[in-house]
């Protein structure tokens, strides 16, 4: 399969990247950020089947990049603009980041020319990401990221949406995880808020684009569940 990483260069898409070359039933990966996608260290496979695409534009992409995600049989949508980097960046540039880009994405992959069989888009958002305002946890109040979240679950709504009204073109998943942890990686703990190793979490997005989703929402106890299946199976 030929498999799109939108954020290649990422802590999420590096880990992705590198399990993915040793993936089986992956046989192309193109990697899309704004530099070049390197090879992970640690990875077993040369990089031969890893295709570099630079982007420095994720709201209209240019020819050569369409050109490159044509026959795409599945995405994994990993940019985001994080809590921590919130506070650093105007609003307006968030919510072109956070929405905007991943809108331009299922658009656009399901625009150019592909296989027979619908684009599998995971779009990764956040455990606390609530679709309505009923659901806002309080930790999301008490570290100001009421907006932020508000803005990922209405972005779930829009993607799932879109695959609803892709006549088949398009099947959608979300994947609502808690804290990521991974090597050298200090946490804080945040009441109410799971935690998963990047490890399970890289696989269990695999597994789910390789095989199917499961269902349309994936917790982080799923991914935990199916993340470590799958590595137990290599």
């Amino acid at each position: 399969m030929k498999l799109v990483i939108g954020g290649s260069t990422g802590f999420v898409g590096t880990e992705l990247v590198r399990q993915a070359l040793s993936h089986p039933a992956i046989t192309s990966i193109v990697g899309i950020s704004r530099r070049e996608t390197p090879v992970p260290p640690g990875s077993i496979d040369d990089g031969a089947k890893l295709k570099s695409v630079v982007c420095e534009n994720f709201e209209s992409y240019p020819d050569h990049v369409k050109k490159e995600l044509e026959n795409a049989d599945a995405c994994i949508w990993t940019i985001a603009v994080t809590p921590m980097k919130l506070k650093s960046l105007p609003w307006e540039e968030t919510v072109k980041i956070c929405r905007d880009y991943a809108l331009a994405a299922i658009e656009t992959l399901a625009s150019v020319p592909h296989k027979d069989g619908p684009l599998r888009f995971l779009y990764i958002s956040g455990h606390f990401a609530p679709r309505t305002r009923s659901e806002i946890a309080k930790p999301l109040n008490d570290h100001g990221l009421t907006d932020l979240a508000l803005l990922r679950g209405e972005l779930e709504t829009q993607i799932l949406a879109f695959a609803d009204q892709a006549d088949g073109a398009v099947v959608s998943c979300i994947a609502k995880p808690g804290m990521i942890a991974g090597p050298g990686r200090d946490l804080p703990v945040v009441p109410g808020l799971p935690k998963i190793e990047l490890r399970d979490f890289a696989a269990a997005l695999l597994d789910q684009v390789v095989n199917g989703f499961e269902k349309d929402t994936l917790s982080n106890d799923d991914m935990i569940r199916i993340g470590q299946s799958a590595l137990a199976k290599q």
